[in-house]
């Protein structure tokens, strides 16, 4: 990455200020304004996060909002209230206040001296969220969004359901929140800090029973999902997302429902900024984020929209691995979403794997797969830079139902999702469904192209229960995630169809065989027809980075055990962060984690999930400590969730809280 020293515009930055809201509550925010800045007025462009710009995010924050400033924009990097520096307190994710509080910042933005009233708001995951929410309240003065890593619906793809399926990650995020949210106010800023921090540690949330007391597509979900209303979205909006992110299916339904001006980039990144993003390429996101603003803040006539408005990442196949530092492939785009250039081919499961065109099945098919199938699936979503990815897919392939293909006899492009149509019975009221598309080496190695999960009680609708009659046919229709991928002539396509993903989603409640019947069970294929263009970016840029000491290097690791005796085994997750110190402000931060996911391969009621987080913090002879547990089992009827809190203060311990609840079940 070119790390530019020297800009269009000389920097000033204010380091902390607060921004007053109506209801007294003051919020932290960092700026970097180009230093005539209130003798000349520029747009501006928030970032709103709870993840603490002193510390959480003022490493990418370095990277990215120098960069912006350096050419004439006004760039503001907001603390949630409850977090980081911010006075008050958060409840939950993504609530009306939140988007209130947004407003309100966007007004005070709008009303000071260096701002000309033309407003854009960027963010990735939580920042991409609420961009999107707050531009569907319509202010006035906001212009366009760039979202990256978002969703425009909370319950089909964040992290805690996923084709109805409780996601694992929804008790690892919820662990993860309880920790970021019990972090301390820097004492160099603020001067009440303790009693600020003893506030947010008393009334700390806990996020994981609010989830789980919601497991269908509810007025709770629904709240906060702009899908429920597209137009409502007036501002310009571009639309940023990885391959390697979990977030990736939003970004062709935006372009898909917006109504008004829109782009999308999709490569081939994790859930990371594209500038810094792996595996590579990575992209001069920034200058293209310029030209956006350009455009939508400044009304320059610089051709942005004039352009494809869709460019896709095709990665072409390679061995599988847990992580890339690259991943070969070519650029395409189109000119919207749908695009002509995609033509859908059908293939059905037949007695001779997988076969084009459509053919009945010619005899029932039944699968019981052990719930330690999917071991080999990967993390839901790629974050730390660890080995999060799926690996070889054979281990998984032996517990699962499998379709082949011919040897392709030319290359194929793949670019949208893959949509199955399946008529099978469950020996069960209850059930879930998983399907892989993988890509078979000629030497035998399987990789992973993409995937797609159901619960059988809420095949229909996500937000009504109707649990399938033991027996009985089910038409069973659902997507598996949109992917840009190409296959070499020689390869094999493979569906694998298991009743099992372990440790991504929490098994059903009971054992269940599914049987697909003797009838047409299609696959269809969204086959790109397009040519590949030249990379249409930049090489990647970048403000000078933050000036850090690295006192313990970051280090992610995941590890799988199995018990023999038992059966039993464990996927253990330690993302370690590393311990650094910000040499400007002498703070130093250490953060790790431990998740582990346990469950035998025919016990549903043996899953458990336990999850530590360890955060410390500290300056000259003060310290801070926080250590965060989590953990949650269940039976047919309940979910049983435990949690503790425990601060120290220079040692000592100043609190303690633990949590016992229990949920019940209903769809899951």
């Amino acid at each position: 990455m070119d790390v530019i020293r020297d800009f269009p515009h000389p920097i000033r930055e204010i380091e902390h200020c607060l921004i007053p809201l109506r209801d007294g509550t003051q919020l932290a925010a960092r700026i970097w304004l180009p230093a005539d800045a209130g003798t000349r007025r520029y747009p501006a462009i928030l970032e709103y996060l709870p993840y603490r710009k002193r510390d959480g995010t003022a490493v990418r924050d370095a990277l990215t909002h120098p960069w912006m400033a350096g050419q004439g924009y006004a760039c503001v990097r907001v603390d949630m209230r409850g977090n980081g520096e911010s006075q008050g307190l958060m409840a939950d994710e993504y609530l009306p206040q939140e988007q209130q509080d947004a407003l309100e910042v966007l007004d005070w933005l709008c009303a000071q001296p260096w701002c000309d009233g033309n407003l854009g708001m960027m963010g990735i995951s939580w920042g991409g969220f609420n961009g999107l929410q707050v531009a569907a309240h319509q202010p006035a003065a906001l212009k366009a969004i760039i979202t990256l890593c978002s969703t425009d619906d909370r319950y089909a793809d964040d992290i805690h359901y996923k084709g109805g399926n409780l996601l694992m990650e929804n008790q690892g995020w919820a662990a993860t929140m309880l920790n970021f949210s019990a972090a301390v106010p820097d004492p160099l800023l603020v001067q009440d800090w303790q009693a600020q921090w003893q506030q947010r540690l008393d009334a700390m949330p806990m996020l994981a029973e609010t989830w789980l007391q919601h497991q269908t597509r509810d007025d709770y979900w629904r709240q906060g999902s702009v899908c429920e209303d597209y137009a409502a979205i007036k501002a310009a909006v571009y639309c940023v997302g990885g391959w390697g992110d979990a977030y990736k299916n939003s970004v062709p339904r935006l372009m898909q429902h917006l109504g008004g001006p829109k782009k999308a980039l999709l490569g081939p990144w994790i859930h990371k900024y594209p500038h810094f993003a792996v595996p590579n390429p990575a992209i001069g996101f920034l200058q293209e984020a310029k030209r956006w603003w350009d455009h939508w803040l400044k009304g320059i006539d610089n051709g942005v929209m004039d352009e494809p408005a869709c460019t896709f990442y095709l990665q072409d196949a390679v061995p599988p691995k847990a992580s890339y530092a690259e991943r070969p492939g070519v650029w395409v785009q189109t000119a919207g979403w749908p695009d002509p250039q995609i033509q859908w081919q059908t293939f059905s499961l037949s007695a001779s794997g997988l076969s084009a065109g459509e053919h009945a099945l010619s005899e029932k098919r039944s699968i019981c797969s052990p719930l330690t199938t999917g071991l080999h699936q990967g993390e839901y979503c790629a974050i730390w830079f660890g080995p999060d990815g799926p690996t070889d897919q054979r281990r998984d392939d032996a517990h699962s139902l499998c379709f082949d293909s011919q040897p392709l006899s030319e290359p194929l492009a793949l670019l949208g999702d893959v949509r199955l149509d399946l008529r099978l019975t469950s020996d069960r009221p209850c059930g879930q469904i998983v399907a892989r598309l993988n890509a078979v080496a000629p030497d035998g190695q399987v990789a992973q192209i993409t995937y797609g999960t159901l619960n059988l009680s809420l095949r229909e609708d996500f937000a009504v229960a109707n649990p399938p009659e033991p027996g009985a046919p089910l038409q069973v229709r659902f997507s598996l995630d949109h992917v840009g991928y190409r296959l070499p002539a020689g390869y094999r396509l493979r569906l694998a169809l298991s009743t099992a993903s372990f440790p991504l989603l929490w098994p059903a409640r009971e054992l269940t065989t599914l049987t697909l019947l003797p009838e047409v069970q299609s696959v269809q294929l969204p086959v790109f027809m397009g040519e590949p263009v030249e990379c249409p970016f930049e090489a990647p840029q970048s403000a000078p980075p933050a000036n850090l000491e690295i006192i313990r290097k970051a280090a992610p690791k995941r590890t799988l055990y199995e018990d023999v005796a038992s059966g039993e085994v464990c996927v253990r997750i330690d993302d370690d962060l590393g311990v650094m110190r910000f040499l400007d402000h002498g703070l130093w931060v250490d953060q790790r984690c431990t998740e582990q996911y346990r469950t035998r391969p025919w016990d549903p009621l043996s899953t458990r999930a336990d999850i530590q987080w360890h955060y410390r913090v500290g300056r000259g002879g003060w310290s801070v400590e926080v250590d965060s547990t989590l953990g949650l089992h269940a039976d047919t009827q309940w979910f049983y969730l435990q949690a503790t809190q425990v601060a120290r203060l220079d040692g000592q311990q100043i609190h303690q809280r633990q949590w016992h609840k229990r949920i019940a079940r209903s769809t899951l």
